[in-house]
């Protein structure tokens, strides 16, 4: 019975409607003449192999576990074969570009790199009909066409905040997969802050021990204290985990260590770096602390280079975020110690002390082959031609980085701040920090708005920035995603041909996909799947 069940189920044709709802929108694209029709026995035909090669065909494979039950065999040879999924190599194309043709006799997959394979695949899942997905075994028809696709930007982001709440390493990588299905290429992990240090540092265990414990959180806006302690971190082992992880989905992990703001945690684990060397606790309130690290100790330095060295031992991102934001000067105005230090080097204000700080650090990862990232707030005081600048504040700040020639990532609040609220209709949404950015919000964002095209030269992409002071559980976090990230996506990959009104018509099928994998999200801008958004976690 069970055999026969199985055979039947085989012999069951799911098929397709025709459409291709993909997104982030590929750059050309034209529906073709009927269907291929995907089997158990269908093979992938591996005429290349490059570095990752195994990741972007593990990854279809896991698809095709969920779909027609079983993992398809790949073989290596030097030839297409007709009715076979075909992984052609064509130098001449970009790092992650793709092209993807789809006939009634095969799949064929171009590309230079593994990367372009992995992006093909990604689109190719989209294109699956949903009822593939719960009807394993089956015959499945996929729309013929043909798919010319690369990304505008070469930086496409996400950041996840860990400081104020911190989400298990399976979340994080559930977050990772989230960032896979839009083909975004950078997860900014955001994992030192005034209310929590979370990562393992082995010079200075107390950054865990102490640090990454607060005794209470906030209860609301700051209206109380809820008395319960509070705290997590990640092993550094769990940092090479997520890390591979990610570079499995060919996603950069960029790590964000804060220097010099955001940094009571640590200056409770060592309060001999901060400028008064008194005994702090980890801040259990939101918002911006003036307790600050010292730099008129040199032992600040010393400190901040110990730190970064391990983590560019656990991060082999290009990239090191070193934060920059939110910086008051309120004790380094009173400091002997740093009034010193800006006279022996002729700093005119703690503007320009707070920029030597970062050019300091910035030659410390240079020298060993890292760049820095910081917020927008580094470009005051002056900041070097090789520091990139991520604009938060608003797009004025990106749009003067260009000016400058600094390289710049747009992030402004305005467009991409995913903590807050996507509807007016704030009572019957989960607890929020407050702003509003709906999702037409999120898709309007303009990278190039005011530059000419020399300066657009120095914008290398978008990010989408979710801050978790409101946000404690992982359905919640899901929940401010999506779709808004769906939204900046598109910005990033398909920026020249990017159209809202199209963009709500493919957005019901990827929130089908949503579905099938679980994910909480959104549906204020999904007409036909409206539920009251109360039904997301609540802080």
């Amino acid at each position: 019975m069970v055999a026969l069940g199985v055979l039947a189920s085989c012999g069951k044709v799911i098929p397709t409607d025709g459409r291709i709802d993909v997104i982030p929108l590929p750059n050309q694209l034209s529906v073709e003449e009927g269907n291929f029709t995907l089997k158990p026995s269908t093979k992938i035909v591996q005429t290349f192999d490059v570095e990752g090669m195994s990741y972007a065909l593990a990854f279809w494979n896991d698809v095709m576990l969920d779909v027609v039950g079983r993992e398809l065999t790949v073989i290596p040879e030097k030839q297409a074969q007709r009715g076979a999924i075909n992984i052609l190599q064509d130098t001449s194309m970009e790092s992650e570009q793709y092209r993807l043709t789809v006939s009634d006799g095969s799949i064929e997959i171009s590309a230079a790199t593994a990367n372009g394979v992995f992006y093909a695949f990604q689109t190719l899942r989209q294109m699956l009909p949903v009822a593939a997905f719960n009807e394993a075994g089956s015959r499945i028809e996929i729309p013929a066409c043909k798919i010319d696709d690369k990304p505008h930007f070469e930086y496409r982001g996400f950041m996840f905040d860990m400081g104020r709440h911190i989400f298990s390493v399976q979340e994080v990588k559930d977050m990772i997969d989230i960032l896979a299905m839009h083909k975004i290429n950078k997860f900014h992990w955001h994992l030192t802050e005034d209310q929590g240090w979370r990562i393992e540092i082995k010079k200075y265990p107390k950054l865990t021990e102490i640090g990454s414990i607060r005794k209470s959180s906030p209860i609301g806006k700051n209206k109380g204290q809820d008395g319960k302690p509070y705290g997590g971190f990640f092993t550094q082992d769990e940092v090479r985990d997520v890390v591979k992880y990610a570079t499995e989905r060919f996603i950069t992990v960029i790590p964000e260590i804060e220097i010099p703001g955001h940094s009571v945690a640590a200056l409770a684990s060592y309060p001999e770096l901060g400028c008064t060397g008194e005994q702090y606790e980890v801040a259990t309130w939101w918002g911006v602390d003036d307790r600050v690290i010292c730099p008129g100790k040199e032992l600040a330095f010393t400190f901040w280079e110990d730190v970064l060295s391990e983590v560019i031992e656990l991060f082999p991102s290009e990239y090191i975020h070193i934060g920059g934001d939110e910086c008051p000067k309120t004790y380094w105005k009173k400091c002997p110690d740093c009034q010193a230090r800006m006279r022996r080097e002729g700093l005119k204000s703690e503007e320009e002390l707070q920029a030597y700080v970062t050019k300091r650090v910035e030659k410390f990862l240079n020298e060993r082959g890292r760049k820095i990232i910081g917020w927008d707030e580094i470009l005051q005081g002056g900041v070097t031609k090789s520091a990139t600048v991520m604009a938060w504040r608003g797009p004025q700040y990106g749009i003067e980085a260009a000016k400058l020639g600094n390289h710049v990532i747009m992030s402004p609040k305005t467009n991409c701040y995913l903590d807050y609220y996507q509807s007016r209709d704030t009572k019957n949404e989960p607890f929020s920090i407050g702003g509003y950015v709906p999702v037409e919000q999120a898709y309007a964002l303009d990278p190039y708005k005011e530059l000419n095209t020399e300066e657009q030269k120095y914008v290398l992409g978008v990010q989408g920035n979710l801050w978790t002071e409101y946000i404690s559980k992982y359905d919640h976090a899901q929940y401010m995603t999506l779709p808004r990230m769906s939204a900046i996506a598109e910005v990033g990959w398909s920026y020249k041909n990017k159209n809202y009104e199209s963009f709500l018509e493919r957005l019901p099928h990827l929130s089908d996909l949503f579905d099938v994998y679980g994910y909480n999200y959104a549906k204020h801008v999904l007409s036909e799947k409206q539920t009251p958004a109360a039904e997301a976690e609540q802080k």
